[in-house]
């Protein structure tokens, strides 16, 4: 599974990648605003820190609009990948850019039937938003678990990007289902190293060495 951090934090990011730890990264308007930075800045200056695909997301709403910022995007960097919704428009965008050879992730997925259109325009990566499924009640890896199925059974090689993931669950879940990637903030992919029994062993570990009188060094 290909890890992507969900950040604009360009800090982290390095943290994380010089640990192997990041694949790509993926931001949006509100991980922008987060930043507090201008947003061709931003976004070249994560292009520069990994060698992965880097999601960078229109604005616009219209179709037009939205292959111009698209395109404007694109020239940041070979790595972008232009982050686009899944709205009619959006797939219309698409498909265009897609036929361009640029890369394409298409957002905000809650339907097996819309990620089955993104496939079909050609997306790069289709992003479906588990938390907020989760949010409303619903299991949002019943929707991973239906994408994966469709994709496999008719071929599609857009890679399913696990987004809104929230917990440390949410990724060993997206992982055992078949998402092709995930896209966490920094703080979820740390949690992945720890677990209570882990703290407990080493507790009793150094507790037993201290009791040796004895150093490495």
């Amino acid at each position: 599974m290909k890890f992507f951090v969900d950040t604009a934090d360009t800090q982290a990011i390095s943290e994380l990648n010089d640990l192997g730890m990041v694949d790509g990264v993926t931001t949006n308007p509100s991980l922008i605003l987060k930043s507090g930075r201008d947003i061709l800045e931003v976004t070249k200056e994560i292009c520069d820190i990994v060698t992965g695909p880097v999601s960078a997301e229109v604005v616009a709403l219209e179709a037009d609009a939205m292959i111009a910022e698209g395109r404007k995007l694109a020239e940041i960097a070979e790595n972008i990948t232009v982050k686009l919704p899944l709205t009619w428009d959006g797939l219309k965008a698409c498909k265009v850019l897609s036929g361009e050879g640029k890369m394409v992730n298409v957002t905000l997925c809650f339907s097996a039937n819309q990620a089955l259109l993104a496939a079909k325009a050609g997306a790069s990566f289709i992003s479906p938003f588990i938390g907020r499924l989760d949010d409303i009640n619903l299991d949002g890896m019943d929707l991973i678990q239906d994408i994966r199925t469709i994709y496999d059974n008719y071929g599609f090689e857009t890679e399913i990007l696990a987004a809104s993931i929230r917990s440390v669950n949410h990724v060993q879940e997206a992982a055992l289902i078949g998402a092709d990637v995930m896209t966490a903030p920094p703080e979820v992919i740390r949690k992945l190293a720890t677990h209570p029994l882990t703290d407990k062993g080493l507790e009793q570990f150094m507790a037993d060495w201290a009791k040796t009188g004895q150093n490495i060094l």
